[in-house]
């Protein structure tokens, strides 16, 4: 059985294939065309999952997706007559329920010669993040929790994980958001851009909780575990916030109210200098999250007594919190899944689809995701076409292009030019599923180097100063550079740096001692361990620098964009495949 999962009119709009319950291909729709966290119906993306499966459409026997606009009806219906929001917003929501469910003429538009004749299943938001988040965990029973902005009516969830099942046995609703909470406090900061909230994660360690109370004032915690939102400072409950979700870039309206700027101050322009104080507010919005979230992550672990936990929603991006679950609470084992924001959701409403319809037994779903490698990839001969044709371009950059058909000889070659202080572009195998870049589709340097963050943001990144770079670890020396020895495979969690380790990596140690680590594995990407490996071997670190393989775009998917953000940067290497390109150094 083959089921089509989409995350369709929604950020990070995407796409995966499941065969027999097991995944086969996933990927973002934003890769293919080029414009971060795109929003709308992901065709090229279920394209893609069609020709990796190497099957039709007219195979799929269920279409899932991750919406389902009958879940939480009374609750909608209840609001609705005791809140009596604007008229636009009400037109608002009806426009967006029709644009998801007429996926089946899209799918017609799509592919005129090969009908969908399987079944769609919408399924409810949160239900499929919470999916997402325990069916490809590594536990056979765990606690799930699922925190965003909104999706279905709600903005979290949680329940247990066991077996076959997932249970949803409590929700927070509109209009009350974490997710909300953080975004309109990022717009409050001049960060006005969908996905923007990373900046308040990287600006927070700059500042103190000077600002907590008044976030006290802003969000107020239950004694279930939830968490209610004080409406004034609000606009999305009563009136028509300017959203655009269809065929470009998410773009979402201001969401909070003139009574925020009376709490806290005037708002701060995006040109403005980021001055100590909008660092202490990154710092107190963020220590506010991480206060609401172990609030409810204590109270579930008293419910359920169970010492795993499984994390999903765009709330689950929050490296920062995440890092200090097993401090800030008693569960001893966490799983966040590589694409744990809305683009997640594909997978999740996969697999929920599977276990209503396909699944046969009482075992667990679907195999533990140790890795996100899921995407496309591309053969040396492909790339070896591609360099033949730019050879021109090649040659004005002054180029060399070489053939290295020993792994050794390459690994030994790239880590030798990293300890050199070069910026390295690192593309192998197939793509990474998920926002982070881990591996496959990464740039990467010298970590030892305290001019190297310097030099990237010069010669490729053009970033704010404030953002941190990461480090891609090899997993058995976690605990020499860590205060805390965990499996970290996708990016999602941020933890100290021992002490005495931090001044022989300040390239990836942060302003407040910490680092978002990846951890490395040789049975999952042996390319990449054999690299870092190579490093190791040559400086006794046993890590490098890492960050995502793009230039202000989304990560880069096909061998042309990679060479393309080559020539148009000062990038000094490019590896493909097995094919090494350099820059002749002046």
């Amino acid at each position: 059985m083959y089921i089509l999962g989409v995350n369709a009119y929604h950020g990070d709009s995407s796409a995966c294939i499941l065969k027999d319950g097991e995944i086969l291909a996933a990927v973002e729709e934003e890769r293919f065309r080029r414009i971060k966290h795109w929003a709308g119906f992901p065709s090229e993306s279920i394209k893609y999952c069609l020709k990796e499966a190497g099957i039709n459409l007219s195979d799929v026997a269920y279409l899932a997706v991750n919406q389902d606009s009958s879940a939480n009806l009374v609750k909608k219906v209840m609001y609705t007559l005791k809140s009596k929001p604007s008229f636009a917003l009400i037109a608002d929501r009806i426009k967006n329920k029709k644009e998801r469910s007429d996926i089946p003429s899209h799918l017609k538009i799509l592919f005129p010669d090969d009908a969908f004749t399987g079944k769609v299943q919408f399924i409810e938001h949160h239900l499929c993040h919470l999916a997402s988040a325990y069916y490809v965990s590594p536990f056979v029973e765990s606690v799930v929790v699922s925190v965003d902005g909104f999706g279905d009516f709600a903005s979290a969830a949680w329940g247990l994980g066991k077996n076959s099942s997932v249970s949803v046995d409590e929700k927070v609703y509109f209009p009350h958001s974490l997710g909300i909470f953080y975004q309109a406090l990022t717009q409050y900061l001049g960060f006005p851009n969908y996905g923007d909230e990373y900046k308040v994660m990287g600006l927070a360690p700059y500042g103190s909780p000077k600002y907590l109370n008044e976030m006290r004032q802003i969000v107020q915690l239950q004694s279930d575990g939830g968490f209610r939102l004080n409406l004034k400072y609000f606009r999305h409950h009563k009136e028509k916030v300017s959203y655009e979700w269809v065929d470009c870039s998410p773009k979402i309206g201001r969401l909070f109210s003139s009574e925020l700027e009376s709490l806290l101050g005037p708002t701060r322009n995006p040109a403005d200098e980021l001055t100590q104080f909008h660092k202490d507010v990154a710092h107190s919005i963020q220590k506010m999250y991480e206060e609401a979230f172990f609030h409810l992550l204590n109270t579930l672990y008293k419910k359920y007594e169970v010492d795993a936990i499984s994390v999903a929603g765009g709330c689950g991006m929050n490296s920062v919190a995440n890092g200090k679950i097993k401090l800030a609470t008693p569960f001893k084992q966490v799983y966040i899944q590589s694409a744990a924001g809305d683009a997640g959701g594909a997978i999740g409403a996969a697999l929920e689809a599977w276990a209503l319809h396909g699944n046969k037994s009482n075992d667990k779903l679907s195999a533990h995701h140790d890795h996100a490698y899921w995407g496309p990839h591309y053969s040396d001969e492909t790339i070896r076409m591609l360099l033949e044709e730019r050879k021109a371009d090649l040659d004005a950059e002054q180029c060399t292009v070489q053939y290295l058909a020993n792994s050794n000889e390459l690994y030994d070659r790239t880590a030798s030019c990293i300890c050199d202080g070069k910026v390295i572009g690192w593309f192998q195998g197939r793509m990474e599923w998920g926002p982070r870049a881990l591996g496959n589709r990464s740039i990467v340097c010298d970590p030892r180097r305290s001019d190297m963050k310097d030099i990237l943001n010069l010669k490729i990144k053009r970033r704010e100063s404030f953002r941190p770079f990461a480090p891609s670890i090899l997993r058995e020396h976690v605990g020499e550079w860590f205060e805390q020895d965990s499996d970290v495979p996708f990016m999602m969690q941020v933890f100290q740096i021992r002490e005495q380790m931090r001044s022989q990596i300040p390239a990836v140690t942060h302003a407040d001692g910490s680092g978002r680590l990846q951890t490395v594995y040789e049975h999952t990407n042996s390319r990449y361990y054999g690299l870092i490996s190579s490093f190791y071997e040559k400086t006794g670190v046993p890590m490098v620098l890492n960050t995502s393989f793009n230039e202000n775009e989304p990560v880069v998917c096909q061998p042309v964009e990679a060479l393309n953000c080559f020539l148009r940067t000062k990038m000094d290497v490019i590896v493909m495949g097995n094919w090494m390109v350099s820059r002749v150094a002046d």
